[in-house]
């Protein structure tokens, strides 16, 4: 617990700093006073509201004279200084889609490699989920239209109707996880089974994507590339709402199935003996991973590696054990992703993709490399 307490801490500490640091520097102290600032006119404004509401139920049972008591215990912000534009429009948003989709992802990756008890390869990135999604963009640029060119110098590839591109991403998302699911049930829902169709489904539509950028123009090849590289710059406060209320159920649906998950761990007789529905389990954790990956890569693009390496880094740290795996995965996930879009600001801004998937592979080398000398051990 200590070291997910640190790691909270820190991330707190990276955010802080992930909105000072950018094209315009903003100290580290104003940030920190912007941010409270607005945090206490809001909890204001609240109390404020439930202060009205309770006096006018009063009111209609008491002779009571009107009160209004709005702006009495705070004064509106007005949100005109440039910080503060910066912050709430642009940095904010941007830092609190990194936390929430490296949680999604991170989870999601847990998830998956809890139940189908295959570490190695258990992520939404390497069992074809992201590749379902980037196929279901494509079509929604180069079959419907969404692709468009602008003129402007510095985003001239863009996508006029961007919630029927996430709608379609989301849809075959959704559409090679019931595939997967579907196969598994045939084949007695083995994790080898789940894991081979996803492999088989994920080159499948990456075919599928090549197939269409065929036939695509260039705006239309451009505006797909676009959207494959990963950007949590993409979120807006709705976005981020959404987000935000499928991550915090599918952790609270993980947190409370980790007693079923250690026992899924020492294998799937012995979970059966202990009254595990292993099947309904493995099923039913694969559908949630896979919707917050389908909600998160809908809205950012895609999104490697977090899903794959978190849980191992945590498992380094803290072991198996699902009642801190699960929390510290969490942590790790909103770090990496965080991190990595703040270097990005202080680099040159690649698309976050880029960097997260050159890592990926110097992990994979690094995983490769001390598997084959039998550092680690794997049950699948």
């Amino acid at each position: 617990m200590a070291v997910i307490g640190a790691g909270i801490l820190l991330l707190v500490l990276l955010l802080v700093v992930s909105i000072a640091v950018g094209a315009v520097e903003i100290p580290v102290l104003s940030v920190v006073e912007v941010i409270l600032a607005r945090i206490y006119w809001m909890l204001g404004t609240a109390v404020e509201t439930i202060l009205g509401w309770v006096y006018g139920l009063l009111s209609s049972v008491f002779e009571l004279p009107d009160v209004s008591f709005a702006g009495t215990l705070v004064e509106p912000v007005s949100g005109d200084s440039l910080y503060d534009r910066i912050i709430w429009k642009i940095r904010l948003p941007q830092a609190l889609a990194a936390i929430v989709a490296g949680t999604g992802l991170a989870i999601a990756g847990a998830g998956m490699q809890s139940v189908l008890r295959n570490p190695p390869l258990g992520s939404p990135f390497t069992l074809g989920i992201s590749h379902a999604a980037a196929f279901g963009a494509a079509f929604s640029v180069i079959i419907l239209g969404t692709g468009t060119m602008r003129s402007s110098g510095a985003d001239a590839i863009a996508i006029n109707n961007p919630y029927i591109t996430t709608f379609f991403a989301f849809l075959f998302c959704m559409v090679a996880t019931g595939i997967i699911i579907a196969i598994s049930r045939i084949r007695a829902s083995s994790p080898e089974v789940m894991v081979l169709a996803g492999v088989a489904i994920g080159s499948l539509f990456t075919a599928g994507t090549m197939f269409l950028q065929y036939f695509a123009d260039d705006v239309q090849l451009a505006a797909v590339v676009f959207w494959t590289f990963g950007d949590v710059g993409r979120a807006g406060w709705n976005e981020l709402i959404v987000m935000s209320v499928v991550v915090i159920l599918a952790m609270i649906y993980f947190i409370l199935k980790r007693w079923d998950y250690n026992a899924i761990d020492a294998g799937d007789e012995t979970a059966k003996g202990l009254g595990v529905n292993v099947d309904r389990e493995r099923i039913v954790g694969m559908l949630v991973a896979s919707f917050v990956t389908a909600v998160v890569v809908a809205f950012l693009g895609v999104i490697g590696f977090v899903g794959l390496v978190c849980p191992h880094m945590v498992r380094r740290l803290i072991g198996d054990d699902h009642r801190y795996l699960i929390p510290g995965t969490c942590v790790c996930g909103a770090l990496l992703l965080l991190a990595s879009d703040t270097a990005a600001r202080l680099i040159l801004a690649p698309p976050i993709s880029c960097r997260l998937r050159f890592s990926r592979h110097l992990w994979e080398l690094q995983y490769s490399s001390i598997s084959l000398s039998g550092g680690v051990h794997s049950d699948s």
